[in-house]
């Protein structure tokens, strides 16, 4: 099997995915911008070859790099980042080179939030009220149905950022005078907790992994505001959230991927659709899912790619949750006083890369306990200030 890895070294905690692919026997194909020299040692022996280009947005040198890994080395199989950034690239050169996988004309309804109102529509999920609104007369219009405040966001957009919570006119009238020049969603704004539904569906479409996360803050404030921010996986997935993620995963007909659906979980314990995103969730999320069931789910997505099969065994025994610090903040307990204190619950620690910084912190901390309660109070230790 011939597996291209496309931008394979970033984020750094998913070379595991690589360097598992390649115990398996496959032909892992490295196609990247970043010269090889720098490329980390246990990624550099995982591929089998790197091709390097000079630009990843340049689609030609995407498009030779792929001829010729193809003459080289016979048929593309598969092809995936696992980045949200590179979704589009993905599905360009798959469906150029005839690959698994979504396709160009996949694309609308799994990057735009607009088309993703459309899905949820369709099979009965509720959804925030809202519209894309290119001028301030149509978000008055929105206004007089869901009165303030609203939240403009890119219809096309990666996380939380260039994303606004608008509470009144003069805000309003503020955001169109220097409004970006992307199409804007806007939507009632939803009080209520995050909370997702993610997984892995194998190659017929069967749900073979889920987990769920909780924030304890918005993500739109995180970034706007800067704020510190822990957030948590659940021991168990509440019946209402799994009924509503199964019904997503259905409705995308997904085959061999990881997905990361985002739901507003309202007080009367109802889910409304916020997001579909069509990759692992970001930052050490992934490390989250192992030391939360004790499996290693880079071992099993290689699994599910040669074999497709998964043979850990998921009972979630612990609740694991990574909190995040910032870089100038007087907390109380440094570092080494934190692991000190709790070493059998810090199961990780490292600093945060820059593109994630926004949202994570600058540095963060995986612990976990079968207790919620003791994740609770050691999160809120890490983060207490001077």
């Amino acid at each position: 099997m011939n597996f291209v890895a496309f931008s394979p070294q970033f984020p750094p905690n998913f070379i595991p995915f690589y360097t598992n692919l390649r115990r398996m026997g496959v032909n892992v194909l490295g196609l990247g911008d970043a010269h090889y020299e720098t490329l980390p040692y246990d990624l550099k022996t995982a591929l089998t070859e790197y091709y390097w280009v000079t630009n990843q947005h340049n689609y030609d040198e995407l498009v030779r790099a792929l001829g010729y890994f193809t003459h080289r080395y016979g048929k593309i199989h598969r092809l995936e980042s696992h980045n949200e950034y590179w979704l589009e690239s993905d599905a360009r050169l798959r469906t150029d080179f005839n690959i698994p996988g979504f396709k160009v004309t996949d694309l609308t309804r799994v990057k735009r939030k607009s088309e993703m109102k459309a899905v949820f529509k369709k099979v009965g999920i509720p959804a925030a009220r809202g519209r894309i609104c290119r001028e301030l007369p149509d978000a008055l219009g929105l206004i007089a149905e869901t009165g303030y405040p609203l939240v403009a966001k890119p219809d096309i957009g990666v996380g939380a950022n260039k994303t606004y919570k608008i509470s009144d006119r003069e805000a309003l009238e503020s955001f169109f005078e220097a409004r970006p020049a992307v199409d804007y969603i806007f939507e009632e704004f939803i009080p209520g907790h995050i909370q997702t539904y993610d997984g892995l569906v194998d190659q017929d479409g069967h749900i073979v992994f889920s987990a769920s996360l909780e924030y304890n803050e918005g993500v739109m404030d995180l970034v706007n505001q800067g704020l510190d921010f822990w957030y948590f996986t659940l021991r168990q997935i509440p019946p209402a959230l799994e009924q509503v993620g199964r019904k997503l995963v259905k409705a995308y007909h997904l085959r061999e991927r990881f997905f990361h659906f985002e739901f507003f979980r309202t007080a009367e314990d109802d889910y409304i659709a916020l997001e579909v995103n069509m990759r692992p969730p970001g930052g050490l999320t992934v490390d989250m899912w192992n030391y939360a069931n004790d499996i290693d789910i880079f071992y099993e997505y290689a699994n599910v790619v040669v074999n497709n099969r998964f043979s850990a065994v998921v009972t979630r025994p612990y609740f694991c949750a990574y909190v995040g610090r910032r870089y100038g903040r007087a907390y109380q307990l440094n570092n080494e006083q934190i692991l000190a204190a709790f070493p059998k619950q810090v199961v990780s620690h490292q600093p945060i890369s820059g593109i994630f910084a926004a949202a994570l912190g600058d540095f963060g901390f995986l612990i976990r306990s079968p207790e919620y309660q003791e994740i609770e109070e050691i999160a809120w230790k890490i983060l207490k200030t001077v």
